[in-house]
């Protein structure tokens, strides 16, 4: 029993280490319109973060959203991540001093997968929030789209508080920032046996208007093929 519990231990471990971007906290030395210079840059190109502006008088508020398009540089521009009605509009979304959380909500991760198997082969390494793919799928259902893409996952993203997309796709798993529409990670992955459910796993039958229905046909790994 103690041997086969180590082994599953080792199983797991590629899925833990080394795969999420961690969460960083750092500040901007520089200025220069809507690009900014970082004091340490983040893990990976095309990770999204937020700009953290003090006010004064124990006031904090993201003002920017920021993403890195080099090391140690990035592009910033208007939060819409969250509203600050009651707190005055600064001149600029970044300023030099301010702080960055580059991952901002990293932990809180959408997967997509063909079956419930790879699902759980996913989720049940622990140590992010994973958010159900069923709540994507009502959100689909409610827009009226049909299959994943970056803008669905966009739109989703601001709406659940998600920060990265598991998405398997074939051959591989990415992690899809839809804050900033760029993957950040890969890795060679497969799947738990064969079953390709259409869009994507998600316990619903039928969503809306019969988007899930029985006679949904389409290719899962194309649905999810085109998101870059």
């Amino acid at each position: 029993m103690k041997k086969l519990m180590t082994i599953f231990l080792l199983t797991l471990l590629p899925l833990m280490a080394g795969f999420y971007p961690p969460t960083v906290h750092t500040r901007i030395t520089a200025v220069d319109g809507s690009r900014v210079t970082l004091a340490k840059a983040l893990p990976a190109n095309g990770m999204s973060g937020v700009v953290l502006h003090n006010f004064g008088k124990g006031l904090q508020a993201i003002t920017g959203i920021l993403v890195q398009t080099e090391p140690g540089h990035a592009t910033v521009r208007k939060g819409d991540l969250l509203d600050h009605p009651g707190l005055p509009t600064p001149k600029s979304v970044a300023l030099p001093g301010d702080t960055v959380l580059g991952g901002y909500l990293y932990n809180n991760v959408l997967v997509l997968a063909p079956n419930a198997e790879t699902y759980r082969k996913i989720t049940r390494s622990g140590g992010r929030f994973f958010i159900h793919p069923d709540l994507y799928a009502a959100y689909l259902s409610r827009e009226g789209d049909s299959t994943p893409d970056a803008s669905n996952l966009a739109g989703f993203a601001r709406e659940a508080q998600v920060g990265l997309v598991y998405i398997v796709q074939k051959g591989r798993a990415i992690l899809f920032d839809p804050i900033s529409g760029h993957i950040v990670a890969s890795r060679a992955f497969q799947p738990v046996g064969s079953e390709a459910r259409y869009p994507f796993y998600t316990r619903f039958s039928s969503v809306g208007g019969g988007f899930f229905g029985g006679g949904s046909k389409g290719d899962y790994y194309q649905s999810v093929g085109g998101i870059k």
